[in-house]
């Protein structure tokens, strides 16, 4: 079996692969969470590390969780900042991803992470008209600076479903993020959203390493509203569903 793997994409937009290496070196760069290594990268094409097949475990969970902890300190330049050298275009599964430079976590969540996609999702049925003024006006509370706090911007995986979490023999390995600089709890809401083997443990490695926020557990909705209203734009009316209970959670926490 080859140590290397290659993803090819003839109709790849201009960019993408490219934006996969930039984000796994600057996470790799962070001294964290280890990610799968880049070997070659070009238009169409990107060659990576080949990583064996291992089973989920408690003691890998946990320390998961603490390395998760260290990507995250690891920070990023802004809210929205791209990975550091990188000038191109950002991309989360197929869907343009916009970058930012801000220095309010509201504003660009809001902007940036949920608006661009909600406007998708509506066009093609899967959000309704007054499910949007909902999702519209959890955005105006978020953009206000309601939920904003002390917490510099965290170097972000982005797109932390359970497919992107490798379950190696020698522990957890990510790959395929959509890397920028957002707010940490993101990361783990996103885990929480689409399942990961050991949650708890990961959880409890990352708030032994650094503790997260009182109260962090209420603002999950919130900080799903990213990945749902991206996952609304691409497949279904099932994710408007929970994109608009989200944001009603989201109006409620405060």
């Amino acid at each position: 079996m080859s140590s290397t793997f290659v993803k090819r994409r003839a109709d790849a937009p201009a960019g993408f692969f490219e934006a996969e290496a930039a984000g796994l070196r600057w996470l790799a760069d962070a001294g964290g969470a280890r990610v799968v290594g880049v070997i070659a990268v070009q238009p169409g094409r990107i060659e990576l590390e080949r990583i064996e097949d291992g089973s989920p475990s408690r003691r890998d969970a946990r320390a998961f969780g603490a390395a998760l902890a260290r990507t995250h300190a690891a920070g990023a330049d802004a809210f929205g900042a791209a990975p550091a050298g990188h000038d191109g275009p950002l991309y989360i599964g197929k869907r343009p991803l916009p970058s930012a430079d801000e220095a309010s976590w509201g504003r660009f969540y809001a902007r940036d992470r949920v608006l661009p996609y909600l406007a998708i999702a509506e066009r093609a049925g899967s959000v309704r008209d007054d499910e949007a003024g909902d999702i519209r006006a959890a955005c105006r509370l978020i953009a206000s600076g309601a939920f904003d706090d002390d917490e510099p911007p965290a170097r972000l995986h982005g797109d932390l479903w359970n497919g992107n979490v490798l379950w190696s023999p020698d522990g957890v390995v990510l790959i395929d993020p959509a890397a920028h600089g957002g707010h940490r709890e993101t990361d783990l809401a996103m885990l929480a959203l689409f399942g990961c083997p050991f949650l708890d443990d990961v959880l409890a490695g990352y708030d032994e390493a650094t503790p997260l926020r009182a109260g962090w557990r209420g603002r999950v909705p919130m900080h799903q509203l990213h990945p749902l209203a991206v996952h609304a734009a691409s497949y279904g009316r099932s994710y408007g569903v929970a994109l608009h209970e989200a944001a009603v959670a989201t109006l409620r926490a405060r």
